[in-house]
């Protein structure tokens, strides 16, 4: 039982590292895209002003919120449900940047679990994170390239595309695995559950092929849709804090 004990606690070490670990890389991917493109578009705005910390903290206790309401699906196993936690992440990174957004995915993903904790051995606060972010970072980087109204819709997509690409490989090589380790429930037994919902499912690449894809187009999708309906409106708010701006609102996304 002892080294049963120990190998328990060296596994949840050694996942910690590898979170901490992916949330430094992506923070530094997104500091480094967002400091080339200020340079490209000639903005000398600090990346982290004191407004956008501000803002990142309300972002991210709405996001947190958000996350706490989750939505089964009936094509996917109980452990893979819907949330829109993505959205004010969205908001705040087309807003304020890619470093915003990544900030804003972290700090929800903390506030959720001191508010509910975990119920996946932490896996699936990991891969609310990192897979928010596949889809967080690349449409607001390519948002940044030219705010219009066009390039943002453009920039959704891409966000999308990535976000079903890279979730598919992450849950089937990193994820799915970890999580039957951390867990205690054999891979046989996830991909049962699969099973049981789509006679399809009979392996971990059909798992995810079947459950996991389809989850991240309808999110993608659905998080896109809601971004594109309000961010216009708020965007002169965001970027003055106040609502007399709104009505000021300069050609650009924000204005058409």
């Amino acid at each position: 039982m002892g080294n049963g004990l120990w190998s328990t606690l060296v596994e949840n070490a050694v996942f910690a590292g590898e979170c901490v670990l992916i949330a430094a890389v992506l923070t530094a991917a997104a500091y480094g895209a967002e400091k080339y493109l200020k340079k490209r578009n000639s903005d000398s705005e600090r990346i982290l002003t004191t407004r956008k910390i501000a803002m990142i903290g309300v972002f991210a206790a709405i996001a947190a919120i958000l996350m706490l309401f989750e939505f089964p699906l009936p094509f996917a196993p109980s452990f893979y449900e819907l949330d829109f936690s993505e959205i004010p992440a969205l908001v705040g990174a087309f807003a304020f940047g890619p470093v915003a957004g990544v900030m804003i995915e972290f700090c929800k993903v903390v506030l959720k679990l001191f508010i509910k904790g975990t119920s996946t051995a932490f896996v699936g606060d990991l891969a609310n994170f990192v897979i928010g972010c596949s889809f967080i970072l690349p449409a607001s980087v390519i948002y940044m390239f030219k705010k219009t109204k066009k390039n943002a819709i453009l920039s959704s997509a891409a966000g999308t595309f990535c976000m079903t690409v890279f979730g598919t490989m992450f849950n089937a090589v990193y994820l799915l695995p970890a999580f039957s380790r951390l867990y205690g429930m054999p891979l046989d037994t996830i991909v049962g559950m699969g099973t049981a919902i789509n006679g399809s499912i009979t392996s971990v690449t059909t798992l995810v092929i079947f459950a996991v894809a389809p989850m991240n187009l309808l999110k993608g999708g659905s998080v896109s849709l809601v971004t594109m309906l309000i961010y216009k409106k708020l965007s002169p708010i965001l970027k003055t804090g106040t609502v007399k701006a709104a009505g000021a609102a300069k050609p650009g996304v924000e204005g058409r």
